[in-house]
């Protein structure tokens, strides 16, 4: 089998994708994966464990394809979910995709773990022209919630930047059953109130949520630095910027992210979204948040 590339990526540039045509460029057994790539997917490892000692599982396969409308977990938001399929009638298979994940070996790779429902790994043959389908429904509300995500990040640093000792973004989950955003510093629960006015008010005004590509450079004519992703090689010796780009999302009015996520392109899209609780731990802020249409207080 020829050396895997790069998969393109389209959810980076059209996240209302659902559906695409592709090609197979490798179909792999669970079994036969690296560790590195095993652990990225507890319900294979969970099969092997199983096993104990019997001949390797590969009821589970990673399928890996050119291009890909499955964004990957990662930066918080969850994997998405969906099928590939290929051919039809008594040559009809049917792959479950039940996580994508980029490979921890071959860099820029994505890995789509799950398992053949009908056919079988010989129906996806290297070449095999195949149908990519995603759950659309989740999709939309990983993207709801990464934005709402962001839109508490921005509410945030806007409101307690220059008043909490130490302030900085850290990291942030926007899974639905664990929504939050992190920051160090100490932020008092006093102000719950105030970043909720300050969400609520980002919500109402549906400020448009737009996809670029930054360079160095561009962080820095905006006043980003902070931003500039590490490692970010330069291009020669000289002073010049990076020749490299990154994703970023901005919410028009409030704040730009590098992300390389999906989401709704106003954020009144996100819905009704409700500041839950404000935890700290060691210098640590967590600032916990959900959709009111998904039932949490």
């Amino acid at each position: 089998m020829a050396s895997p590339s790069r998969t393109e990526l389209v959810f980076h540039h059209d996240a209302k994708r659902y559906t695409l045509p592709t090609t197979v460029v490798a179909v792999l057994p669970f079994a036969s994966m690296a560790s590195a790539n095993k652990a990225l997917f507890k319900q294979g490892q969970q099969e092997e464990a199983a096993a104990e000692g019997a001949p390797a599982a590969t009821r589970y396969y990673a399928v890996v394809t050119e291009a890909t409308v499955f964004h990957a977990q990662g930066g918080g938001q969850p994997s998405d979910v969906g099928t590939i399929t290929a051919g039809e009638g008594d040559s009809a298979a049917a792959f479950n995709v039940l996580s994508a994940r980029m490979d921890a070996v071959q860099a820029g790779q994505v890995l789509h773990f799950g398992q053949f429902t009908s056919g079988s790994a010989d129906n996806f043959a290297v070449g095999t022209t195949v149908t990519q389908a995603i759950d659309v429904d989740k999709r939309i509300l990983y993207s709801r919630l990464h934005t709402a995500g962001h839109v508490l990040g921005a509410a945030v640093r806007h409101l307690v930047e220059k008043e909490v000792e130490g302030f900085d973004e850290l990291k942030a989950s926007h899974f639905p059953d664990a929504a939050s955003c992190e920051f160090r510093g100490k932020i008092e629960g006093t102000w719950k109130d105030p970043i909720q006015a300050r969400v609520a008010e980002y919500i109402s005004k549906a400020m448009p949520v737009e996809i670029d590509w930054w360079d160095a450079a561009d962080f820095r004519k905006n006043g980003l630095e902070r931003l500039i992703p590490q490692p970010a090689a330069p291009s020669s010796t000289t002073s010049e910027a990076p020749t490299e780009k990154w994703r970023i999302v901005r919410i028009v009015g409030a704040e730009v992210y590098p992300c390389g996520g999906t989401h709704v392109d106003t954020t009144d899209l996100c819905g009704e979204t409700k500041v839950t609780k404000i935890s700290r731990s060691k210098g640590i802020s967590r600032v916990s948040y959900a959709l009111a249409d998904m039932g949490k207080q």
